[in-house]
């Protein structure tokens, strides 16, 4: 008979059965139960050390279906939750038995009594809807990122959208991660010259409580309550998650995999219990001091993970490496971030998970970017994270907005042109991770086609998204069949793609920006898990796609001008359409039409031109310094290709030109 272990927590198959260990301070009994059938069998977990409650089961074997039940006081008051009557995933469950779904006894609320606490009745004693399964441990895949950050060229993309409507991928495939690594899939990332994919969140998640009465479910998947767990609405498990990182890593494309440790889908005090709350809320969540029975809420999600505790350190740590040893990533995108280092006294990139992640074997070496912003206190720390992480960069993408729609200095644009060194002097302008859209707001294409959002289909009375979007319409909100409209719209988007691939710092390109893809105006997507949101294919705009291929392509063979490094000495030189040096005074008014940018690297130099008024200007290009100015790309052609012997005597409005000394 095999000796109970407090370690490895989790459910682990041994010869005779499996080891079962549970952390939770302040339960008084954990029970591990399995499941035939409808009957179930309850094992009370007999050895304890420390806060961790452990035992031997014998004669379960893989494929088990089991949950956990904890003991302990109910009493919100003073932050405890504990209700046998409510079955409890394993945090570190490794598989599900089918999605996670809410059903009506889970909730916590009466939709008579909104304000009655019916999630922790004792009376209540309708099973959670899914299961943990028993699994073998996943083979080990850790493979090295390769990819280095100076020629790094991000794609964020949702699994389940990229290829739901692609019919060039199997339908079995279709919206699961296996058909990231379709060749149909992979060629168009190697043409278009994409190195490492961003993913969406890949861990089990659940829906907001409100979004099943209205039809809808949460399609981004920002609510873990299985860490551990590959979402079933994705994928078959972990098998899958590696067999497709390691497809892609053999075709030259890193993963990076967006984890969520801020919050869990267990939401605020009337949310349900399916994990953490029932194990021992107190301990795993932080709560208002002087009211336990409800959360902090730094991330407008309901609840806020206490990652300064060790034990939820230990959690972390746990599954980030079980990403990349069992699914084979080579890298991480934290979500509302600040959250990793926020303490007591406020935010510290040197707390206890963040110098965790520091040193870890493992993980220390891996690509890392986070989300640089919560709602909480001191919740924006864009450049505050240890020097060899990546941040999204938001100053550059609502500068580079602004600059489009007129309203940017010319100062603020060369600061995030040239990598934003004011808030990443002690990186690499590497580590600026930047961005026109992301999954979160407007697409590319309705940037320029919405001055409002149009969020009607997310049920909220277009309450919800953001208000501020720096978008612009030219003249028409929406869908027109105004050819000049549609041919300005499409020039503004080669004008931003342009920008965002002629900047120092890793540009990352939204899923669909590279055909034109829209959302109807909806700039707040999470529960359009429909043609809203999902990449359609059959309407993408193959002239587009070649432009942005050609650009990705301009963007390396620029690369000894584009470097990873801040502008030094007269490398970089500014100057206006008719040659002058640009003055002091242009630098701060937003009213200038735009600005010429020479870089010089040895006898070399390249020339940027970005007019950004809707009229043309005479050019006038300064001397080169060895050979003649030639044009090598703009954006007035519709794939890029300009090139002629000539330095025209004018710049196009709204425009973008790159000139090469020959």
């Amino acid at each position: 008979m095999a000796v109970p272990a407090s370690e490895p927590l989790g459910v682990t198959l041994t010869a005779g059965g499996v080891n079962v260990a549970v952390f939770s301070r302040h339960a008084t009994k954990i029970e591990f139960c399995l499941f035939n059938g409808k009957s179930e069998t309850r094992f009370a977990l007999t050895q304890r050390l420390g806060d961790v409650w452990f035992d031997h089961v014998e004669g379960v074997k893989a494929g088990a279906r089991y949950g956990l039940r904890a003991y302990g006081p109910y009493e919100p008051e003073r932050g405890h939750r504990f209700n046998p009557n409510k079955l409890l995933i394993d945090p570190y469950a490794r598989a599900l038995e089918g999605d996670l779904t809410l059903h009506e006894t889970m909730f916590g609320y009466d939709r008579a009594s909104p304000d009655r606490d019916l999630s922790f009745s004792m009376t209540d004693s309708a099973p959670f809807v899914a299961k943990c399964l028993v699994t073998e441990t996943p083979e080990t895949a850790v493979r090295p990122s390769r990819v280095a950050w100076d020629r790094t060229v991000l794609y964020e993309a949702h699994v389940r959208g990229l290829t739901k409507l692609y019919d060039k991928v199997p339908e079995a495939e279709r919206g699961r991660i296996s058909g990231l690594s379709n060749p149909q899939i992979i060629a168009h990332f190697q043409s278009l010259g994409i190195n490492t994919l961003e993913l969406m969140p890949l861990s089990a998640s659940l829906d907001e409580r409100h979004l099943a009465p209205l039809g809808l479910t949460n399609y981004w998947g920002y609510n873990h309550v299985a860490f551990f767990t590959p979402t079933p609405r994705l994928s078959s498990g972990w098998s899958e998650v590696a067999q497709t990182t390691r497809r892609l890593h053999e075709s030259g494309i890193e993963t990076l995999v967006d984890v969520v440790y801020n919050h869990t889908g267990e939401g605020d005090a009337l949310g349900p219990t399916v994990c953490f709350r029932g194990l021992d809320n107190a301990s795993y969540y932080r709560l208002l001091p002087d009211n336990p029975r409800f959360y902090i809420d730094d991330m407008g999600c309901g609840n806020c993970l206490a990652l300064d505790r060790p034990w939820n350190v230990r959690l972390v740590m746990d599954s980030l490496r079980a990403w990349a040893k069992w699914g084979g990533v080579q890298g991480f995108r934290f979500d509302l971030a600040p959250a990793l280092g926020r303490l007591a006294n406020g935010f510290d990139a040197a707390a206890p998970l963040m110098s965790a992640i520091l040193q870890d074997p493992v993980l220390q070496d891996m690509k890392l970017i986070v989300e640089p912003w919560d709602i909480g206190p001191g919740g924006y720390q864009l450049g505050q994270f240890p020097a060899a992480w990546g941040e999204w960069n938001d100053k550059y993408r609502d500068t580079m907005r602004d600059f489009w729609r007129g309203s940017a200095t010319l100062s603020e644009f060369a600061t995030r042109l040239c990598g934003s060194q004011d808030f990443f002097s002690h990186k690499r302008p590497s580590r600026s991770v930047n961005f026109i859209t992301a999954h979160d707001g407007f697409t590319l294409a309705d940037l320029v086609a919405f001055e409002h959002k149009h969020n009607e289909a997310n049920g909220e009375q277009n309450r919800d998204g953001s208000n501020e979007n720096r978008s612009w319409n030219h003249g028409v909100e929406g869908p027109t069949a105004d050819e000049g409209v549609l041919a300005a719209r499409l020039r503004d988007q080669r004008n931003l793609l342009a920008t965002l691939m002629l900047s120092r710092g890793t540009p990352m390109l939204s899923q669909g920006a590279e055909f034109g893809q829209g959302q109807g105006g909806n700039n707040n997507a999470y529960a359009q898990d429909n043609a809203i949101s999902w990449a359609n294919w059959q309407k993408a705009d193959a002239i587009l796609l070649a432009y942005t291929q050609n650009l990705i392509k301009l963007r390396l063979d620029l690369a000894e001008f584009i470097v990873d490094a801040f502008v030094q000495g007269d490398e970089v030189r500014w100057f206006t359409f008719a040659g002058a040096p640009l003055g002091e005074d242009q630098w701060h008014r937003s009213n200038e039409p735009g600005v010429v940018m020479v870089l010089t690297q040895g006898a070399k130099q390249v020339a940027l031109c970005f007019n950004r008024s809707d009229i043309a200007h005479d050019l006038c290009l300064p001397a080169a310094h060895h050979g003649l100015w030639r044009m090598n790309f703009s954006t007035q052609a519709e794939d890029g290709i300009d090139v002629d012997h000539l330095v025209p005597s004018a710049i196009a409005a709204r425009c973008v030109c790159v000139f090469k000394t020959y």
